[in-house]
C-alpha cells in the first residue's frame, strides 16, 4: 500500500469539501478523481501531497515513498530556462546539474560527485527529449501548451511511486494529449488524476473515486461503467429523497392538528418529528446543473469571411499561413486542429480581419457580432466577484431580446446568492470558465470563436456546452484539444500540418501518424461550402425496429405534447416574471418560493422531453 486515508474531513470556510473520507491507493492503481466543479477535487489532491493539513483524520504514506504533482496552473510567471525548471523537480539536485551546465566549475562537479548526481543526466535528457522540449528556451516565452510540457516533465523527472495529474490535458493540442495517453498507460507506478478530458479518463481509469458533496465513494470499474452506475445511485437518491419529504409533510400536518389533538399528541411521534427535521435541514443538495443559453443576436450575412490565396508571417519568420482559400459561411461550424504555436490563432485573426495577409486577400461578411473566449481568462478581473466581472455595473442582462435580472441570470450558471459575490481568484478552474461564459454570452453574438472552452469544466457542464453548439443558429470557430468534444460539435475542421499547409477535412475522426501529423476525416477536394443550417456530420446508425407500443403507452405519449406545451407556457411565465428587475425586491421568502417552482416546473419539463424520447424510440 502506497497510501491511506482514514476519516479524513476537510473544510473551506462554511463548505465541507471532504467528511471522513476513508480509502487507500495501491501500487499500480488508475484512479480517476471525478466529481463536479468546486467540490474539492484538487482540495483533496493536495491533502494526498500534504500541501494542505486536514481538518480530521489522518493521511498515511509508505516510508520512502516519492509523489510529484502536475499543478492546473502554468509556471507562466518562471524566469527559468526549461532545462533549469524541469532540473528543479530533482530538488536540490537538480539545481547543481542545471548550474554545471550553465557554468561548469570545480565545486559544482564535486558536488555531483559526492550526490551521484551523474546518474540522473540521461533521465533528465530523455524526458526532455520525449516532450520536445528545447532546454535552452525561458519557461515565461513559452506558450500555454509548452509551459504544461515543461511542468509535465518536471513531475515526471522525479520518477515518483504516485504521480498526482490536475487536468493533464489542458493546453496541450492533439498529438500531445495522445502522446501523454500513451506514456501514462505505460507508466508503472501508481496514477490518480483529474481530467475532463473523457477519451483519457476512458483509456486509463480502472478505479474512480467521485468527490460528491464532500463524501467519497470509490467505484473499482472502467469510467463507462462508473457514469452508469452514478447514474443509477442519483436516481436512487432522487426516490429516497421524496419518500423522506412525503413522510416529514404527513409528520408536519399532524402536528398542527387542532387543540384537542395537541393535548393527546404522542410525545415520542413528537421527538421523531423533530429528528426528522434535523435529518432534512442536514441533507446537502447536489449542485444543480448549469442552464447556458446565448442570445444568437442579429444574423450576420451569409458570408462571414473568405480568403483567397492568404498568405501570413510575422517578420522575420516562417509562414503561418501559405496560399490558403477557404469560404467561411454562417452557420458553419468549424473546428482548427494542430500542435501548438502553429498559427491558430493567427488564422482566427485573420479570418475575423484583424490582420491582413501579406499576399492573397481577404473578404469578410456583414453584421459580425463576435464573442471571443481565451484559453487564458485574460478577460476576466481576478480581484473582483463573479457579479462585479460579469455584470459590470448594470442590474439586468438583455437575453433573447428580453431584460433579465443579473442574479437571475447568474444563477443559470450556479452563481446564485452568496456565491454571485466571490472573488473570482477564490474560485476552481472549471468555475472560471462559467464565469467567463456567462460574461460572453450576456452580449448577443453571432460568431462564437472559442480557443480551448472545455479546460476544467466538468461533464455536465461540458455535455450542456455541446448541445448550446450544436442548437446556435450562428458560426463557430472551435479551438481545442478535446476529441470527444470536437467529434460532437464541428462538422470540418481545419488541421494544421507544417509549414503554413493547412488543408480542410470533413468530420474530425483522427489517427496520430508515426510522424506526429492527422489522418483527419476525409480530404475536402473543393468541398463543397456548408449550408448555414447545416449540422455536424455523423456517422449513419442503422435504425433499430421500433417496438410497438401498448395502448397505454401510446395513450401516454398522445399525451405529452400537451404537457409540454403548458410546462413550457407556465416556464416563460415564471421567467418573465423573474427577468422583471423588481423581483429580488419583493420578500425574500416570496422570492424564493418564485424559483422553487421555475427551477420544479423546468424539472418537469425535463422529465416530460425524456419521457417522449423514450417512447417515441420505443424502448418505453
Amino acid at each position: 500500500m502506497l497510501l491511506l486515508l482514514d476519516g479524513v474531513s476537510f473544510r473551506y470556510g462554511t463548505q465541507v469539501l471532504a467528511e471522513k473520507v476513508s480509502t487507500k491507493i495501491e501500487r499500480g492503481d488508475r484512479i480517476c478523481l471525478a466529481g463536479r466543479n468546486g467540490e474539492g477535487k484538487s482540495s483533496l489532491l493536495r491533502l494526498i501531497t500534504g500541501q494542505l493539513d486536514p481538518d480530521g483524520g489522518e493521511i498515511v504514506r509508505a516510508s520512502g515513498m516519492v509523489i510529484a504533482m502536475l499543478e492546473q496552473a502554468l509556471p507562466s510567471d518562471c524566469t527559468d530556462s526549461v532545462y533549469a525548471y524541469v532540473a528543479g523537480g530533482l530538488g536540490e539536485i537538480g539545481a547543481v546539474l542545471a548550474g554545471y551546465r550553465d557554468n561548469p566549475t570545480a565545486e559544482l562537479q564535486a558536488q555531483l560527485e559526492a550526490a551521484q548526481g551523474w546518474g540522473l543526466l540521461p533521465r533528465l535528457s530523455g524526458v526532455l527529449d520525449r516532450l520536445g522540449l528545447d532546454g535552452e528556451a525561458r519557461v515565461e516565452a513559452l506558450s500555454g501548451g509548452w509551459q504544461r510540457r515543461a511542468a509535465l516533465a518536471r513531475a515526471l523527472v522525479m520518477e515518483p511511486d504516485l504521480l498526482i495529474l490536475d487536468e493533464p490535458t489542458n493546453h496541450l493540442d492533439i498529438a500531445a494529449v495522445e502522446w501523454l495517453e500513451g506514456f501514462l498507460a505505460d507508466y508503472r507506478g501508481a496514477l490518480l488524476f483529474v481530467s475532463h478530458d473523457r477519451a483519457l479518463a476512458r483509456r486509463l481509469t480502472r478505479t474512480v473515486w467521485d468527490l460528491d458533496r464532500g463524501r467519497l465513494r470509490v467505484f473499482r470499474c472502467q469510467f463507462e461503467c462508473y457514469q452508469e452506475e452514478k447514474e443509477k445511485l442519483l436516481v436512487e437518491e432522487a426516490r429516497t429523497e421524496a419518500l423522506f419529504d412525503r413522510k416529514l409533510a404527513r409528520e408536519e400536518a399532524w402536528i398542527r392538528q387542532g387543540i384537542k389533538a395537541r393535548r393527546t399528541r404522542n410525545e415520542g411521534r413528537v421527538r421523531a418529528l423533530q429528528a426528522l427535521r434535523r435529518q432534512r435541514e442536514a441533507r446537502r443538495h447536489q449542485q444543480s446543473i448549469a442552464r447556458v443559453s446565448i442570445d444568437n443576436g442579429e444574423r450576420s450575412g451569409r458570408l462571414v469571411a473568405e480568403l483567397t490565396g492568404a498568405t501570413f508571417a510575422y517578420p522575420g519568420e516562417k509562414p503561418l499561413v501559405r496560399d490558403l482559400s477557404f469560404t467561411l459561411m454562417r452557420g458553419d461550424k468549424i473546428g482548427l486542429i494542430g500542435p501548438n504555436g502553429a498559427g491558430k490563432s493567427t488564422l482566427i485573426r485573420l479570418l475575423l480581419g484583424e490582420l491582413q495577409p501579406q499576399r492573397g486577400r481577404v473578404r469578410l461578411g456583414t453584421k459580425q457580432q463576435i464573442a471571443y473566449f481565451d484559453q487564458h481568462r485574460d478577460q476576466l478581473n481576478p480581484a473582483l466577484s463573479v457579479l462585479d466581472n460579469v455584470a459590470g455595473g448594470r442590474d439586468s442582462v438583455l437575453i433573447g431580446g428580453k431584460s433579465r435580472h443579473v442574479m437571475s441570470y447568474l444563477s443559470d450558471f450556479l452563481f446564485g446568492g452568496a456565491k454571485a459575490y466571490t472573488r473570482v481568484d477564490a474560485l476552481s478552474g472549471g468555475e472560471r470558465n462559467r464565469v467567463l461564459l456567462a460574461k460572453l454570452f450576456s452580449q448577443p453574438a453571432n460568431i462564437l470563436v472559442l480557443d480551448e472552452p472545455t479546460n476544467d469544466l466538468d461533464a455536465e457542464t461540458l455535455e450542456l456546452l455541446e448541445k448550446l453548439l450544436l442548437d446556435f443558429g450562428g458560426t463557430v470557430l472551435l479551438v481545442s484539444h478535446d476529441r470527444a468534444f470536437l467529434d460532437n460539435v464541428v462538422g470540418a475542421c481545419l488541421a494544421f500540418e507544417g509549414d503554413g499547409d493547412i488543408r480542410e477535412y470533413v468530420g474530425v475522426r483522427r489517427l496520430s501518424s508515426p510522424g506526429g501529423r492527422f489522418v483527419t476525416g476525409t480530404k475536402a477536394q473543393k468541398l463543397p461550402q456548408l449550408a448555414p443550417s447545416s449540422k455536424p456530420a455523423q456517422q449513419a446508425k442503422p435504425q433499430a425496429l421500433k417496438k410497438k407500443l401498448s395502448y397505454k403507452l401510446q395513450r401516454e405519449l398522445d399525451s405529452l405534447p400537451e404537457l409540454i406545451e403548458s410546462l413550457e407556457e407556465a416556464i416563460d411565465t415564471l421567467q418573465t416574471e423573474v427577468a422583471d428587475p423588481a423581483f429580488f425586491r419583493q420578500q425574500p421568502s416570496l422570492v424564493q418560493e418564485r424559483l422553487r417552482l421555475l427551477t420544479e416546473k423546468q424539472a418537469q419539463l425535463e422529465a416530460a422531453f425524456a419521457r417522449w424520447s423514450e417512447l417515441e424510440s420505443g424502448t418505453g
